[in-house]
């Protein structure tokens, strides 16, 4: 199979792990840095890096749950089982598998993949899709008429909620909450600007080829293009003329 058909595998067989555990009673971990993890973020990353070793075996993976394993390969997958997995323990459908391949340090290929709603998008560079049909993001270059997201204000630091709260105070209006969720909703035309920090690889990998594949922009707060070693400071947009303007507000 070639690379985007295992993706689609490794979402299959992670939506497969994931939906007996969801609502219901299963433990709650802490892991060291006190954020959450259930027996379905493990045993979704166990089935995918099951299905990579079997069909790319010569490929590095970095999960979120399980860690590195060759990160210095030319091609590398980068897996979070459960982006949002506060939002899964409350029993929301919003959180997501996140799957992307990166070569050479940049993502080339990336799926969000809601597996309660059956909702797919997946960023390559022929586009985005959502469900197999394109998505489009939609044409928004005012701050004034952009619908901000953001997970939550308590991920900022001191200096970057300053920044974030200097951007706020110039948009129309904010959603809080929904994780991964808002990048694929960004990348179908229903949000217009997504900002978050703190953010680690297996967090936004998967994110840059759906967003910039259905017309946008996703950058660090510098405006530079996310890459291995990035700062975790991520910007999206779903216009370059937004893109211009966010940074500025920074």
């Amino acid at each position: 199979m070639n690379d985007l058909e295992l993706a689609h595998a490794l979402a299959e067989a992670a939506g497969d792990a994931i939906r007996p555990y969801f609502r219901s009673a299963a433990p709650v971990e802490a892991k060291a840095d006190a954020s959450p993890v259930t027996a379905a973020d493990r045993a979704a990353e166990a089935a995918m890096r099951a299905l990579i070793a079997a069909h790319r075996p010569d490929d590095g993976v970095i999960g979120e749950e399980y860690g590195e394993d060759r990160a210095d390969a030319a091609r590398v997958w980068v897996l979070d089982p459960i982006d949002g997995t506060r939002a899964f323990i409350a029993g929301r459908p919003l959180f997501g598998t996140l799957i992307a391949l990166m070569e050479g340090g940049v993502p080339a290929l990336g799926i969000i993949d809601q597996c309660i709603a059956r909702d797919r998008w997946v960023g390559t560079a022929a586009g985005t899709t959502l469900n197999g049909h394109p998505a489009r993001t939609r044409a928004c270059a005012a701050l004034a008429n952009a619908h901000l997201a953001t997970t939550s204000p308590h991920a900022f630091g001191a200096a970057d909620f300053a920044a974030f709260e200097h951007l706020r105070a110039r948009v129309g209006d904010t959603l809080y909450g929904g994780d991964c969720h808002n990048y694929a909703l960004l990348a179908s035309g229903h949000l217009d600007l997504v900002v978050e920090a703190g953010l680690k690889v297996y967090d936004w990998a998967a994110l840059v080829p759906v967003v910039v594949g259905a017309g946008g922009s996703i950058t660090d707060w510098a405006g530079a293009p996310l890459r291995l070693g990035s700062d975790g400071r991520v910007v999206a947009t779903g216009t370059l003329a937004l893109a211009t303007a966010a940074l500025a507000a920074f």
